[in-house]
Order: structure tokens, then C-alpha cells, then sequence
């Protein structure tokens, strides 16, 4: 028995922030292999400076800490129907959250740095021609939703995600645009791999399911928010977190 959902997306232009690891990479793989228009984002200057494989997709470098990196990619997109809302990282034997110091970079790359593409690409979305209008979806955390007190910029930052994907599917509803969020468990994923084992012990101590969570257990989520069948849905957030949220 086969129990499957399959994606039609001939024809979508996509921008997916983050594109080159983890959940955004499954993300752009899905995307592509349903006949998407992909565009990913990553730090490094080059696709070939990844290891990754990225065929079938389009690249471009994006720091979102870079008010002038944001502006360019933005002048560089023609069209687009979706926007993925990925990139974002925490500094694991880096900046310290817990400092004012580190506490404000985590701010101004999870939160702001999303907001400014997102609020830059308003336009271009909202001239989508996509049945059931254009797509903004962003990735939130469970940090967002119960404390991690090792990574307190990080938390509050998906927190602001939240708010702002609620505020935007508001204010933007008039534009055609539905602006949803989906929160991830702990998730198998580059970010999640130099976790000290005593950290994921307790982690995994809040997932009743058992087990960390893989990318491609997220993707249909975030694919689902992009299409015509998900036209009444807007300002939602999507918790797929092996019910860690439930202790």
C-alpha cells in the first residue's frame, strides 16, 4: 500500500531563501521535481562552492544581515509566485544568544533580515497571476513556542516570525497574498548535527513520537501551503514537531 502526496507546480516561479542544506534544499527539491521555477539563496558567492547538488535550480547569493545583499537579490527577481522564507541559523561555538551581543545578531538574521526581503518582494507578489494567489511561507521553530534557554536570540526571533506571519496575512489579504508558517521539530538537518549529545538527550526527552524529525517529513507541509487547494488558508502556523509541543 502506497499513501503519497503528489505536487503539480508547472509553471510557479519560487524563491527559497536558505536553499543549499536542509529542509530549504528538500524544499527546492520539491519544487523542481514538480516543475517549479526554482530560485535558492546561500551565503557562499558560487553554487559551486557547495556540495550540494543543486542542478535544476537557479542561484543566488543572499546575506540576510546585508541590507544592500537583500536589495540586489530583490532587483534581481522578475516574477514570483512563492516565497520560502528558510535561511536562518543559530552560532553553535560561536556568539553566545544569551549575550546582548549574540541575542541581537540572531534577532537581525532570523527576524529582520526576513521581514526586509519579505516587505521588499510585496509588489512582485502581489502581481502573481497564481490561482488562489501568491505564497509566503516562513519557517518558524519550535523555539518559538517553548523555551530552549541555550538559544534565547534564536526562540525569540521565530517567535517574531510567528507574529509577523499572522500581521502580514492581515494586512496583506487585499494584495492577493496568503502568508502562512510552518514550525519544525527538532530536525535532522546541518543546523541541528554539532548539537552537544547532552542537548539532544534533552530534546529528545520532549518528542513523544521518539525520534528527530528528517527534511522530507516538512516538506509536504510547506508545498501544501503553496497551492490552489490551499486558497482559505492564510495566517496559519503548522506545527510538525512529532508532538514535542504537547509535554
Amino acid at each position: 500500500m502506497t499513501a503519497r502526496v503528489h505536487f503539480d507546480f508547472t509553471g510557479t516561479a519560487v524563491l527559497i531563501t536558505g536553499g543549499t542544506s536542509g529542509i530549504g534544499h528538500a524544499t527546492a527539491v520539491l519544487f523542481r521535481d514538480a516543475g517549479a521555477d526554482v530560485t535558492i539563496t546561500g551565503t557562499r558567492s558560487a553554487a559551486t562552492e557547495y556540495d550540494t547538488d543543486l542542478t535544476g535550480m537557479r542561484y543566488r547569493q543572499l546575506v540576510l544581515t546585508d541590507e544592500n545583499s537583500i536589495a540586489a537579490l530583490v532587483a534581481d527577481i522578475r516574477t514570483i509566485d512563492v516565497l520560502i522564507n528558510n535561511a536562518g541559523a543559530n552560532f553553535p561555538g560561536g556568539l553566545d544568544e544569551r549575550t546582548p551581543e549574540g541575542f541581537d545578531r540572531s534577532v537581525l538574521l532570523n527576524l529582520n533580515g526576513t521581514y526586509r526581503i519579505t516587505h521588499m518582494l510585496r509588489e512582485k507578489l502581489a502581481a502573481s497571476t497564481a490561482v488562489g494567489g501568491a505564497s509566503v511561507v516562513n519557517l518558524a521553530s519550535m523555539a518559538a513556542l517553548r523555551a530552549i534557554p541555550v538559544v534565547p536570540g534564536y526562540g525569540a526571533a521565530k517567535a517574531g516570525i510567528i507574529g509577523l506571519t499572522r500581521n502580514l496575512a492581515v494586512t496583506w489579504v487585499d494584495h492577493g497574498i496568503r502568508v502562512n508558517a510552518v514550525a519544525p521539530g527538532t530536525i535532522q538537518t546541518p543546523m541541528t548535527a554539532p548539537m552537544p549529545p547532552e542537548i539532544a538527550a534533552v530534546e529528545l526527552a520532549h518528542i513523544p513520537v521518539g525520534r528527530f524529525g528528517v527534511a522530507d517529513e516538512i516538506v509536504p507541509t510547506i508545498a501544501f501551503l503553496c497551492t490552489e487547494q490551499s486558497a482559505y488558508t492564510t495566517g496559519s502556523v503548522f506545527v510538525v514537531d512529532g508532538a514535542s509541543d504537547c509535554i
